[in-house]
């Protein structure tokens, strides 16, 4: 196996372990937000986050230059702009649209390559990209019309679609520190900034809430942030967008082991399907005897 391929491969591991957490938080954050609010709970979250993140990657985030600087600030400023969106829809829509509708950045994000990268696809990856989506509604649906929350919704998928081009385009393996910890400065002052209308964040009301919200922030967020930096730097965006995708996967089956849910037909063929998706972009590539257009990564 060459470099590339196993530096690919080693990233698509990475990607599926920061899904597979981000899975895991769902009913940790369903308890902790019915007990302080929600944009306190993210602004708490995401300083931690900032600041474990500055003091253990203080060197690497000094040796960015102003230009990557700027930019992993604006690529967290755009992640936090997301999670509040996020936030905000799933307080007006249920949970399961909500799932679906975010998940929708893994069509949003190809046409964004095209757009502003002019990063053209095979047929194969739109084909994983229908197939994804398709899984996405068969796990998530049973019922859809389009309101506030969606829209709402909609435009926080727009926005981490965005994040994963942006990511993708400006990673660099060298960088994932500096990088990773300058977007958490972003993604933290966002959040605190939502709170200063109410006087500021207030900080979780027992030690349970304490124990997940440090969960959230130190192994969610800071170590999940850095490991997607890091892995984005050696896959196209799409891709990473496709992977990202087996995050609602990874829940139903922390759902049903923990016994929150019950193992349906629905969850089991929506599941397949995004696995489908994820096998199609990562094998795909191996049969084809010209690179793809996809893999081309672009550095600045």
């Amino acid at each position: 196996m060459s470099d590339g391929h196993r530096g690919a491969g080693l990233a698509t591991l990475g990607l599926l372990a920061v899904t597979a957490i981000w899975g895991s938080t769902f009913a940790l954050i369903k308890g902790v937000v019915g007990r302080m609010p929600v944009a306190d709970f993210l602004a708490v979250r995401f300083a931690i986050a900032a600041i474990a993140m500055v003091l253990l990657f203080a060197l690497p985030l000094r040796r960015l230059g102003r230009a990557s600087l700027l930019r992993g600030l604006a690529l967290g400023v755009l992640y936090g702009l997301a999670q509040w969106l996020q936030t905000e829809g799933l307080a007006r829509t249920s949970p399961s649209v909500s799932g679906f509708v975010t998940g929708m950045y893994v069509v949003i994000t190809p046409i964004l390559s095209l757009l502003i990268f002019r990063q053209r696809m095979p047929w194969t990856t739109w084909l994983a990209v229908l197939l994804a989506t398709l899984g996405l509604g068969v796990l998530a649906l049973s019922g859809f019309s389009v309101d506030a929350g969606v829209l709402l919704t909609l435009a926080s998928a727009a926005l981490y679609a965005l994040h994963i081009v942006g990511l993708g385009h400006w990673s660099k393996p060298g960088d994932a520190f500096g990088m990773s910890a300058i977007q958490m400065v972003g993604i933290a002052a966002v959040c605190l900034l939502i709170t200063l209308p109410h006087g500021g964040p207030t900080l979780p009301p027992d030690a349970a809430a304490w124990i997940s919200v440090l969960y959230m922030a130190l192994v969610a967020g800071a170590f999940a942030m850095l490991v997607q930096t890091w892995a984005q730097a050696h896959m196209p965006a799409t891709r990473a967008a496709i992977v990202m995708t087996t995050e609602p996967v990874f829940a139903a089956g922390f759902a049903v082991l923990l016994g929150v849910d019950v193992l349906t037909p629905r969850m089991l063929g929506g599941g397949a399907l995004v696995l489908a998706a994820m096998y199609m972009v990562e094998l795909a590539p191996r049969f084809r005897r010209r690179k793809p257009a996809e893999a081309l990564h672009h550095e600045v």
